[in-house]
């Protein structure tokens, strides 16, 4: 990684050697990996959160579902105070689920929700969760569970029929190299984001020539991908991308986002060869809501005007 800026490099890690396809479900992979077989093509949006993942961080490693209730409360206080993008898809479900079918939030390995011109959700329960138990609970349509569908054998349940492989964002091998690290929450988005959501309605037609000549030095950009650390941001934006320097440095020299990108993301680094940006994390919770948000100076489109 070759730093913008005098600022010393922050630690990353290894990185990960994307497979070609994923396109059968594979639960040793990071979840952000193993769900693109499970996600259909026609999705352009996808929020992936490893509470495994969220438990080591903040202490609590060996939590479950038969974990004390001062346990589990004690985690999901803490939650909010990192990058996580969700909080459990059972959360408004949780009591009613825990007091009828004895499983719960806490049982949930990872999850995923994804969006576009299709839109669901992955849930994958821990291995030694009682699958029986979630068949009820689908069974009795318990808040999001109604209507799901159950794999027990992988310990997997979808709002809907999974697509077949080839249908999926597995087959994509372009996809597969935007995920697979280890994060608490990665985001990945198909597209670029239009200047005036990310900085203000009406921004663009107000730039001077040093930023408008900035946004015409961009390539085009098709996806990307934001994995939410502890202490680490590690953005994804494919391979072999010579933009990566003006892209990283797009944040100071752009109008601010609310709340500054620069405060909450802060001494970026970019590597050409292999498409990355590094940021260290300064703000969690803001760093998941500017990722919610999609206000992500980095991943703005590339303008000709």
């Amino acid at each position: 990684m070759t730093a913008c800026s005098s600022d010393p490099k922050p630690v990353y890690q290894e990185e990960t050697a994307p497979q070609s396809v994923v396109t059968e479900y594979d639960a040793s992979l990071e979840p952000s990996a193993a769900v693109l077989s499970l996600v259909p093509d026609d999705a352009t949006s996808l929020t992936v959160t490893d509470f495994d993942q969220l438990r080591l961080v903040l202490g609590y490693g060996a939590l479950d579902g038969d974990s004390s209730q001062r346990e589990r409360d004690a985690f999901w206080r803490k939650a909010p105070t990192t990058a996580a993008l969700s909080l459990g898809l059972l959360a408004s479900a949780d009591a009613r689920l825990r007091a009828d079918f004895g499983i719960g939030r806490d049982d949930v390995a990872w999850e995923a929700t994804y969006a576009g011109d299709a839109s669901g959700w992955v849930l994958a329960f821990h291995d030694s969760v009682p699958m029986a138990a979630v068949q009820r609970a689908v069974r009795a349509g318990v808040g999001p569970l109604e209507g799901a569908v159950v794999d027990a054998d992988r310990h997997l349940v979808t709002s809907a029929a999974p697509p077949d492989g080839a249908d999926s964002w597995g087959a994509t091998e372009e996809l597969l190299s935007l995920v697979g690290r280890e994060a608490i929450s990665t985001y990945v988005d198909r597209s670029c984001l239009d200047f005036d959501s990310v900085f203000g309605s009406g921004m663009e037609a107000q730039l001077a020539a040093a930023p408008k000549a900035a946004l015409r030095a961009l390539d085009e950009l098709d996806a990307y991908s934001v994995a939410l650390g502890a202490e680490l941001v590690t953005v994804q934006l494919g391979p072999d991308r010579g933009d990566v320097f003006d892209r990283v440095r797009l944040a100071d020299v752009m109008p601010p986002t609310d709340p500054d990108f620069g405060l909450v993301m802060s001494r970026g680094v970019a590597d050409p060869s292999s498409g990355r940006l590094g940021y260290t994390l300064a703000d969690a919770p803001a760093a998941a809501a500017l990722t919610k948000a999609r206000t992500l100076p980095f991943a703005v489109c590339r303008s000709l005007g």
